[in-house]
């Protein structure tokens, strides 16, 4: 069911080394791309696919972590990210683009966790850096997501007194406030 997808479909931050993702799948992930939606068809974004281990050390060295886990420096070098998609564009963010964008990342991240991946998007990074690993020079990056088998658990929690930070909790299990249904309706 889908509903179970999307609650196994979490931002993990730490991963399993040991297990590499193929290009293929990496590919497989992007081709879901395909059949979504986008706004007056235009198709406006491509996307990197990078699994070599010097290319996801240096984005991996760009980008920042966790901004609700100020004492957390990130993964540790066991734990990174084994593959990396960035996702790019020729034109600027615009409101369509954006809509395009989380349609597109959100269709990749299912993709993922349909196949036990599990990834985090990143919007904060080096953007030089990021566009080095881009191979066409007029596309510039909108979004990297990393990707690999997850090595930590992910909950989903309950908002309490508004608090809608991600923490840590004894155990170092990540938790994730979500707003009731009740919180989310209006009506």
């Amino acid at each position: 069911m889908i509903v179970d997808l999307l609650k196994k479909n979490r931002s993990y931050r730490r991963f399993d080394t040991t297990r590499d993702i193929s290009r293929e799948l990496l590919l497989s992930f992007v081709e879901s791309v395909r059949y979504t939606a986008s706004g007056a068809n235009l198709q406006r974004l491509r996307f990197t696919v990078i699994n070599e281990k010097n290319a996801c050390d240096d984005i991996f060295s760009s980008l920042k972590f966790a901004g609700y886990l100020k004492e957390w420096k990130g993964p540790s070098e066991t734990e990174r990210p084994v593959a990396y998609i960035i996702v790019s564009s020729e034109t600027e963010l615009d409101t369509l683009l954006a809509i395009d964008l989380g349609i597109s990342a959100e269709a990749i991240l299912l993709t993922a966790s349909e196949a036990g991946v599990g990834g985090c998007m990143f919007r904060s990074y080096n953007a030089e850096k990021i566009k080095a690993h881009i191979p066409a020079d007029e596309q510039n990056p909108c979004l990297v997501i990393a990707l690999g088998y997850p090595a930590e658990k992910v909950y989903i929690t309950d908002v309490k007194n508004g608090d809608i930070k991600y923490y840590r909790d004894e155990q170092d299990n990540h938790l994730v406030p979500k707003l009731s249904l009740e919180e989310l309706v209006l009506n």
